[in-house]
């Protein structure tokens, strides 16, 4: 008996059978490639804590045994993470950021280094959806994220560890102003209030914040974990 394929059961019966079986090719691509996945997304935190370092261009297996040498300690407080770094004998700290710009989050890492007058070592900034061109530059610029470097963090001589680092329209105080992105301003004032909200409770160095870090029990400092193979 020849079947009816104008029949609407043939149809939704095709029609289901043929949902079913993509559905199922794709939950077994997705598992299959989770793992990968997982490893590039790591591999591309290690990067981006690498390039607030002033560490880039790095492949992946040098990128790996990079952060494997300078990173040497890792923390979590509030959902906050920190990195312990060692360059050239200098102890250096990482602390993540995040916030919000025009369109979506942004997030970032930035390096911090100096005893009682705490400066910029460098500085990394990430986007989900700024505008190319435009609000986008915060992580496309090499060039802007740089103008942090070497600016300082802290007000001099605060008890209560006030953040004068900022990002604005017209620098008025270079030693501790970089100037916003031009034509997204809306995205600059988001770095600006992630940076002064992430780093307010800092302390007067990068070991002071780390140690810091480690004083709750909801926190955990753990050597960094080698990638397994």
């Amino acid at each position: 008996m020849k079947l009816n394929t104008n029949n609407n059961s043939y149809i939704i019966i095709y029609s289901t059978i043929l949902v079913v079986i993509v559905a199922f090719l794709l939950a077994f691509v997705y598992q299959a490639l989770k793992p990968m996945q997982d490893k590039n997304v790591a591999l591309d935190v290690k990067k981006q804590i690498l390039y607030s370092l002033n560490i880039r261009n790095l492949d992946g297996a040098e990128a790996e045994a990079k952060y494997s040498e300078v990173v040497k300690q890792e923390a979590e407080k509030d959902g906050r993470k920190y990195y312990m770094c060692e360059i050239d004998g200098e102890d250096i700290l990482v602390v993540s950021l995040k916030g919000m710009g025009l369109w979506g989050g942004i997030s970032g890492y930035m390096a911090i280094h100096g005893d009682e007058t705490p400066e910029v070592y460098g500085a990394y900034f990430n986007h989900e959806s700024e505008t190319a061109g435009l609000g986008a530059e915060i992580k496309d610029s090499q060039a802007w994220q740089e103008q942090f470097i070497g600016k300082k963090i802290f007000a001099d001589g605060s008890d209560t560890q006030d953040v004068v680092l900022s990002v604005v329209k017209k620098v008025d105080d270079p030693s501790t102003q970089v100037d916003c992105v031009t034509g997204a301003t809306l995205t600059s004032n988001g770095v600006d209030a992630m940076i002064k909200d992430c780093l307010k409770n800092a302390g007067k160095n990068a070991a002071e914040l780390f140690l810091v870090s480690m004083c709750t029990p909801d926190s955990m400092a753990t050597e960094p974990k080698a990638e397994e193979e």
